[in-house]
């Protein structure tokens, strides 16, 4: 399968690496993140919202919340799934923003189970010592899988 496989060192690079990221975003796209506690997700998100010209210093994981909106060019929603399970989410009226006019990204993805979309982006991020990430991105989805490989990062 297709992937962009990168090892950052440093939080700036992973947020470098989602800001390159998101200039290949298009309405409508998810983001789904995948990774243990501080692996970098939060940090990747900022770097999404900062290639979306949103200030990425007003970007926070919205653990306690479960959803942020951040106005941009393109609207950026901005979800932590820490403390809910797939079972949580019908009625919560998530799909209003997994299939929006905006940018989906979800924060701990596993947690959707059945309710990922066919097409989505699947970013993979784990740690690979002191502050360096490995981060995998792959597309899911025939429309997706032709868009990575147009992807230069």
């Amino acid at each position: 399968m297709p992937a962009i496989r990168r090892v950052t060192q440093a939080y700036e690079a992973t947020l470098a690496l989602g800001a390159a990221f998101a200039l290949a975003l298009r309405r409508g796209d998810m983001v789904c993140l995948f990774g243990e506690l501080g692996s970098g997700k939060t940090a990747f998100v900022k770097g999404l919202a900062k290639g979306l010209k949103i200030p990425p210093l007003g970007v926070h994981s919205p653990t306690f919340t479960l959803m942020n909106i951040y106005e941009g060019k393109v609207p950026l929603y901005h979800f932590d799934l820490y403390r809910i399970t797939a079972g949580d989410l019908p009625g919560m009226g998530y799909e209003e923003f997994f299939y929006g006019n905006g940018i989906c990204a979800v924060e701990w993805s596993e947690r959707l189970e059945g309710f990922l979309p066919p097409e989505h982006w699947h970013v993979t991020l784990r740690h690979a010592g002191a502050d360096r990430r490995a981060i995998t991105i792959t597309a899911r989805g025939k429309n997706l899988k032709e868009r990575l490989a147009k992807i230069k990062l």
